[in-house]
């Protein structure tokens, strides 16, 4: 009902404009004294041109803009339909025998557009005005970064709605033009090295970083300054993000550790990659995991023949079903397969059955401190699942194997370290006498995953802390998941068999850091709100990860983001030999260490202390 008594309020407010624009306007063209004749025509013609002009006025859908937050669109639309209105108004005098004098039209045009312009927009000039008269001092006071188009809209929603508790005071921009200068009003007081003066100055308690074109690199620089201060951090998603979306401030979110990290979205060679996935069968094993899920939705971008989401965990590869069916609806073909890659005889019914093209093989045990405790398990799953995995793509002629190792299968020191360099170890060897490509990528910690530190770290601060780091010391490399995932196509696109990708993780980042950022990311004073605990090295943990053995050396690929790291040089037949050593010691423990140590010459599992002196 009230939108119908606003628009009827709207159109009674319009008619008496209109006829007094009409009315004014002979007044000015005969300078006060009307010829009778004219006040004639206008009264004859009144009604009609009135009509005509709502028409016009409908048309151009000035009763349907909510005028609360109009602007220049809203002008345009009030431009044009006075332009329309008067125009047309001068043949219906003629074809009426009726006309007025041209000029009164054309003055006309200019009291309409005054007039219902000036109707539609007092709303908002009076909220402004009473926003500059009466201080807003029960809203959060809030600094905005970026003087662009983005930041424009965040300023202009945040004044046009009465619901939000924000008020914006200062803006900041790096770009000199535009200092000094007023945005709706609020002012831009200089650049990023102007942000903790700017901050006390105004007594700023929320920052929003509107910078959605910016450089990943350049919002990291940001952030870092913007930790400095007390406020709260959001931002507004970068491009790479949005994608096709438009910048809204409803997109606003909180600043998370993948925007302090400042990784640069990753670049992908679409046209390769959907070269060797449109219209294969994909194969995934632990596609319900979090480097396996993530596969399956970048995977299932390149419209894939048929996509085979494999996994004994049911619960995350239902969740995963649900997902992919409301995203792509009858668009995807794709199969959610519960096994075990331990189980190698339902591997090669489900290999039998499918044929898949190619395979990522990301199922295994991850957990380092676990691993230690459960070493058999971790031997079960990571050398002969992948063993079976392997066996089964090479059986039945799959193109491509693509093997998702990690940094701590160079030199390990615990046991899950171990089994994924054995796992690597096994793909290369067999890749000399298979058809099948076989390849390994490694790469660090994934932000996000089961058993990152930030879930744990986020479930700790909500507990009120302690926050638990097992040492100051202690360095990783992170990377997100979607970029990781892209970096793990993208290299089993260009693989040739045989090469083990290392993927560009950037600089290490001190785990102490990370945890102190979390909590000032949350609003929390790091050993003041939210104390740190210092818990010590676990079981089988190095004080730092490596991404390379040093007999290996590097090269560079076509993609800035991998590199290749030298072949093994074993052959099919001595894996088998090791491997046939680890399955005839199963049951002990101490021999199972002994062989693993026996083929990794680096596996220093028993003496930790080798861990504590790196």
């Amino acid at each position: 009902m009230k939108a119908y008594s606003r628009k009827a309020l709207l159109l009674i407010t319009d008619i008496i404009l209109l006829n007094t624009a009409i009315y004014l306007a002979l007044i000015i063209r005969f300078e006060g004294i009307i010829p009778a004749q004219y006040i004639n025509v206008f009264l004859n013609t009144s009604i009609l041109l009135t009509i005509f002009n709502i028409v016009i006025f409908y048309i151009f859908g000035l009763y349907t803009s909510l005028w609360t937050y109009a602007s220049i669109d809203e002008l345009i639309q009030v431009f044009l339909a006075a332009a329309v209105g008067s125009v047309g108004s001068y043949p219906i005098g003629l074809l009426l025998h009726m006309p007025l004098p041209r000029s009164v039209y054309i003055i006309t045009f200019m009291l309409v557009l005054l007039f219902v312009g000036g109707s539609r927009f007092s709303y908002r000039i009076l909220r402004r005005a009473k926003r500059i008269i009466i201080p807003e001092n029960d809203k959060v006071r809030v600094m905005v970064i970026g003087a662009g188009d983005a930041g424009s809209m965040v300023i202009r929603e945040m004044q046009s709605h009465d619901g939000f508790s924000y008020s914006p005071v200062v803006v900041v921009d790096d770009d000199k033009r535009k200092h000094k200068a007023k945005i709706h009003g609020v002012p831009v007081k200089g650049g990023k090295n102007k942000i903790i003066e700017l901050v006390e100055k105004y007594n700023i308690s929320e920052i929003i970083i509107a910078m959605p074109s910016a450089s990943k690199q350049t919002r990291s620089e940001v952030i870092n300054i913007c930790k400095k201060t007390k406020c709260k951090l959001k931002t507004l998603p970068g491009m790479y993000e949005l994608i096709n979306d438009k910048v809204s401030i409803r997109k606003i979110r909180n600043v998370s550790i993948e925007d302090i990290l400042g990784r640069e979205e990753v670049k992908l060679n679409t046209e390769e990659i959907s070269d060797c996935i449109k219209d294969q069968v994909i194969l995934i094993t632990g596609g319900g995991g979090s480097i396996g899920s993530e596969l399956c939705r970048q995977i299932a971008r390149f419209q894939p023949k048929k996509l085979l989401i494999l996994d004994i965990y049911e619960n995350n590869a239902y969740d995963l079903q649900n997902e992919l069916k409301h995203t792509y609806k009858d668009k995807l073909d794709f199969d959610v397969i519960i096994a075990s890659v331990r189980d190698k005889a339902r591997l090669q019914e489900i290999f039998k059955k499918y044929q898949p093209s190619m395979v990522f093989h990301a199922a295994a045990h991850k957990h380092v401190p676990l691993m230690e405790s459960n070493a058999v398990e971790a031997i079960k799953n990571n050398v002969f699942g992948t063993l079976n995995v392997a066996q089964c793509a090479d059986e039945f002629g799959a193109k491509k194997f693509v093997l998702i190792s990690t940094d701590k299968a160079v030199n390990p020191t615990n046991v899950m370290g171990a089994t994924k360099r054995f796992a690597e170890m096994i793909i290369q060897s067999l890749d000399k006498q298979s058809k099948t490509e076989f390849v390994a990528v490694r790469f660090g910690n994934v932000l996000g995953s089961n058993g990152s530190v930030i879930p744990l770290f986020k479930k700790q601060i909500a507990q009120g802390g302690p926050v638990t780091v097992t040492h100051p010391q202690i360095t990783r490399y992170f990377m997100t998941i979607p970029e990781a995932a892209q970096l793990v196509i993208q290299a089993g696109a260009m693989a040739s068999g045989g090469e083990i990708f290392v993927l560009d993780m950037g600089e290490s980042v001190k785990i102490d850091d990370l945890a102190r950022d979390l909590i000032r990311l949350s609003g929390y004073i790091p050993g003041v709100d939210i104390e740190i605990e210092y818990t010590g090295l676990r079981p089988g943990e190095k004080l730092y990860e490596e991404l390379l053995l040093a007999e290996e050396g590097i090269k560079t690929t076509k993609h800035e983001h991998i590199f290749v790291a030298k072949p093994l040089e074993i052959s099919y037949m001595e894996m088998l030999n090791h491997i046939d050593s680890i399955e005839g010691c199963m049951c002990d423990i101490d021999n199972l260490k002994n062989c693993l140590s026996a083929v990794i010459g680096t596996y220093n599992y028993i003496n930790h202390e080798v861990a504590v002196s790196n």
